[in-house]
């Protein structure tokens, strides 16, 4: 489907946390300059102690160097939690960007028809370009690759069969010979039904048979439709 709109307000989104994302701060950077400078003040206090030892300083060079130190750690701490607090400000508003990020990114995934199986087109209910609306079939796909064929069995047939029992499959070869292909018994019904009018059987017609499905790989010869006949007595190879 057409997904520039989506796509356009996805990078709209993806600019805007950019932007926000420039706004925030290192807190680290700003506090290590700090750190530094207190550092620098510990040095002068150690020199400012030994010469009042030495009575080359006075007290009030030591309260002042203090002082200034302690102002120092106030402004770490101001610093680190103000910066901290805006930083919070501007994440907040970036995570609500980047959920409508993830919601345009379903969306864009979502406007991909993909068939659910590979497969064989078989038939096309809507064209390129062309609007449908939801829930609207736009194509029928088949795997061909393996090949049902649907048979029906009478009630004393079917005590001797089961799921998964390998059969042989006869198609036409030509109007007297058949090609032999081996097959499974994928499915039976579990009810029985009134034999079909179009099913044509050398045996005479029963009331009331069983449906059963023989699962047979398709070389490329078998197509939809074809009519087929099952040998259950075949040995298994």
């Amino acid at each position: 489907m057409d997904t520039t709109q989506l796509y356009l307000q996805k990078q709209q989104f993806i600019y805007n946390i950019a932007a926000l994302k420039s706004k925030i701060q290192d807190v680290k950077v700003q506090v290590n300059v700090l750190q530094e400078q207190k550092e620098n003040l510990v040095r002068e206090k150690r020199r400012l102690e030994n010469l009042f030892s030495d009575h080359a300083a006075t007290q009030k060079q030591l309260d002042d160097i203090n002082g200034e130190i302690q102002v120092v750690d106030s402004r770490m701490l101001a610093t680190h939690s103000q910066m901290s607090t805006s930083n919070q400000g501007t994440l907040s508003e970036i995570a609500p960007m980047e959920m409508q990020v993830a919601q345009i990114n379903d969306q864009l995934k979502k406007s991909y028809v993909t068939s659910p199986i590979d497969g064989v087109v078989l038939s096309k209910y809507a064209e390129r370009g062309e609007f449908v609306s939801t829930g609207k079939p736009l194509f029928k796909v088949a795997d061909l690759k393996t090949m049902e064929l649907r048979v029906y069995v009478s009630g004393d047939q079917l005590a001797d069969l089961q799921l998964g029992q390998i059969v042989e499959v006869l198609i036409d070869k030509d109007k007297k010979t058949n090609r032999v292909l081996q097959g499974k018994i994928s499915w039976v019904s579990s009810q029985a039904e009134f034999t079909p009018k179009i099913i044509q059987t050398k045996e005479e017609r029963v009331n009331l048979v069983y449906a059963l499905k023989v699962a047979t790989l398709n070389d490329g010869t078998l197509k939809i439709g074809m009519p087929g006949e099952v040998n259950f007595k075949a040995d298994a190879k």
